[in-house]
């Protein structure tokens, strides 16, 4: 398939995954997708990503792709064979609690992430993400967590 096929097929994945909808991963992923982004404790395949996209249905705070003033999505896409990259700011509201082992306040915060996505026969086979955490922990004032042992 032409990479201009898998930008597009990565369109619609973004639009299910913003909506939080699992209808019709099943064209756009292939069943074994392997998603690197997600938690070691959800279902392998694509009914691991199914299931994240269920939970995240009552996040009203979830990540989503900032936009400019000009109402454009502050984000970089490059393909190439059978690779596409995403490259761009997010923007979410954090509940408060711990992360990573920090205490962080609730609030609103931004950063910088990238998805790659691997892809075979048009469909997506493997996704992984990149993340900077450290810049939300640091926008909502985040205190190591104590450790009492």
């Amino acid at each position: 398939m032409a990479t201009h096929d898998n930008r597009t097929m990565l369109e619609r994945f973004d639009q299910l995954a913003e909506a939080c909808e699992t209808d019709g991963l099943d064209q756009i992923c292939t069943p074994d997708m392997t998603n690197h982004a997600l938690g070691s404790d959800r279902p392998a395949g694509l009914e691991g990503t199914k299931q994240f996209l269920r939970e995240c249905r009552d996040d009203p705070g979830r990540a989503a792709w900032m936009h400019t003033m000009l109402g454009q999505q502050d984000l970089v896409t490059i393909a190439e064979g059978a690779y596409v990259i995403q490259f761009g700011k997010r923007t979410g509201t954090w509940p408060g609690g711990q992360f990573r082992g920090y205490d962080i306040r609730a609030g609103d915060y931004e950063y910088d992430v990238a998805f790659m996505y691997r892809f075979e026969q048009g469909r997506i086979a493997e996704r992984w993400a990149i993340r900077d955490d450290l810049a939300m922990i640091k926008q909502l004032s985040g205190t190591p967590t104590h450790n009492n042992r």
